[in-house]
């Protein structure tokens, strides 16, 4: 791969189980390929504290938490002061990821939903961006985060966006960013990547969400960090520009939403 400016992970989860055995190899593959800053994200709110030591351990690493929506109706439902303390530590982002997701846990939307708004709260009073998870969701997506926009403004991400091209416009007309994944350089993703070329580039985000969702040419085994290069320079042909001039637009998006770890 070409030398290429730095560029941000901006969602993987690095205390997976799937990370254990080989943590600060994986972190450190990533800072070899440029991947100066990752921010990992914490799903169940019991796990915030394991989370949070990996970011006290490496210097890259970046955290988030919240209570990802297919967990909304098995763990304890979160409240806006759980969130807003955990802002209070240096190298804590972002709030969520939270979301809906109706493909698996339809059965639990209105937890889920009531989770949501919660985490929305808690990104108002902390300033935070809130990251949103969405699947097979998007006309409650899109009229939840509108009615919560109109009662009051924050920041958001629309992590791993895979939904539909009416999502992206609300989204977008919010004010919102889309953050595209490895699923946006799969062959068969053509209609996904049209959905982020009609959107301005200085919304866009990237990320690995690993150990998921691997890119080519590493599809099909377990994504890292080091893997968001493949990633980004497939987007950057979506967008039509050169892979140097999207990393580096990408990582000034990052750091504006994410000004906390903003270098």
């Amino acid at each position: 791969m070409p030398d290429l400016p730095p560029i941000v992970d901006s969602h993987c989860h690095l205390d997976f189980p799937d990370f254990a055995e080989e943590l600060p190899q994986v972190i450190d593959r990533a800072v070899a390929a440029g991947v100066t800053r990752m921010v990992t994200i914490c799903t169940k709110l019991k796990n915030a504290g394991s989370v949070r030591a990996i970011t006290e351990a490496h210097d890259p690493v970046f955290w988030a938490a919240g209570t990802h929506p297919m967990s909304a109706a098995s763990e304890p439902l979160v409240t806006v002061d759980d969130l807003v303390s955990l802002a209070d530590h240096p190298k804590f982002v972002g709030i969520g990821e939270t979301g809906l997701d109706y493909h698996y846990t339809a059965d639990s939307k209105p937890v889920q939903q009531q989770s949501l708004r919660i985490h929305i709260e808690a990104a108002r009073q902390t300033g935070l961006p809130l990251i949103i998870h969405a699947r097979d969701a998007d006309d409650d997506m899109a009229r939840i985060l509108t009615e919560e926009h109109g009662a009051g403004a924050f920041s958001c991400v629309m992590h791993c966006f895979s939904s539909g091209a009416a999502l992206a416009e609300t989204a977008l007309g919010l004010g919102f960013y889309l953050s595209m994944s490895g699923i946006t350089a799969f062959p068969k993703s053509q209609e996904l990547r049209d959905i982020f070329a009609a959107a301005p580039l200085d919304r866009i985000l990237v990320e690995t969400d690993a150990p998921y969702l691997a890119p080519p040419p590493r599809r099909g085994k377990r994504n890292e960090p080091a893997y968001t290069a493949f990633t980004a320079t497939r987007a950057a042909e979506t967008f039509g520009v050169d892979p140097a001039e999207f990393f580096a637009q990408t990582t000034r998006n990052f750091d504006r939403l994410f000004s906390k770890a903003a270098a």
